[in-house]
């Protein structure tokens, strides 16, 4: 099988974009299609899309929206390592905490979006409410099962050698934890992007789920199809991002 690094991989993932683009251009454009698929027409949305990069409507958007996504990854990692890590070390605390933290991952994150909105209103805050509630249990999970699974005797030796905590810690415990605990991570980015764009279309006048609920409102369906389009790129390239972190700034790693 080829890596998608290799040249063959990279051959492969250009002529899947190649054929997505045909079959858009063959239903959209190559049949002078009207009505509904005339106005998400290839050529149409890669005029929108030229505008929009190189024009200043949808910057504001796309910094508010890696804002947003910034802070909830921030509060998910603060929150889901120490969780997790208690998980994972204490086999009472998690027997104990499993029940409710599973009944609270199986709930979809945007059905907490009335209750989002009673608790802290309009803003960023019920934004920022679904995107942890969401990306939250990646990394509770991929930190729990890192710390279950470290190896106890690693600890022993290094405080056989004299080891204090906190450098048994730095250089014993996160080596072994951290391709995991990234890992988890990576998850919950791709998790919080996907809930980012919805809800962004409740309570909020920026953001690039705003600015697609704007361009539906305005009918103006080739910029909606080009934001899309940003959205899918964005997220693209934040997973890229956590995979070249998770690789250990620049050695190969599956994907």
């Amino acid at each position: 099988m080829s890596r998608a690094g290799s040249p063959r991989g990279a051959l492969a993932s250009l002529l899947g974009i190649a054929l997505f683009l045909s079959i858009w251009w063959a239903l959209t454009d190559a049949r002078h299609a009207e009505g509904f698929l005339a106005s998400f027409s290839l050529s149409r949305t890669i005029d929108a899309l030229r505008g929009l990069l190189f024009g200043r409507e949808i910057w504001p958007h796309v910094g508010a929206s890696l804002r947003r996504i910034l802070i909830g990854l921030g509060i998910s990692t603060a929150i889901g390592i120490p969780i997790g890590a208690a998980v994972g070390a204490l086999p009472l605390f998690g027997a104990a905490s499993a029940p409710l933290f599973q009944f609270i991952r199986m709930v979809s994150p945007l059905a907490w979006t009335p209750l989002a909105i009673m608790l802290f209103g309009v803003g960023d805050a019920p934004v920022l409410f679904l995107i942890v509630i969401a990306g939250v249990w990646p990394i509770v999970l991929a930190t729990s099962a890192a710390v279950a699974s470290l190896d106890r005797r690693l600890t022993t030796v290094g405080r056989t050698l004299g080891g204090r905590p906190l450098e048994i810690v730095r250089v014993v415990v996160w080596p072994s934890l951290r391709p995991q605990i990234l890992t988890g991570i990576r998850v919950s980015i791709g998790v919080a992007w996907v809930i980012l764009v919805p809800a962004e279309m409740l309570g909020v006048d920026s953001g690039l789920g705003y600015f697609i609920l704007s361009t539906r409102d305005r009918l103006a369906y080739s910029e909606l199809a080009a934001a899309i389009l940003i959205v899918g790129l964005l997220g693209f390239a934040l997973d890229a991002t956590a995979r070249f972190a998770l690789a250990g700034g620049g050695r190969s790693a599956r994907a």
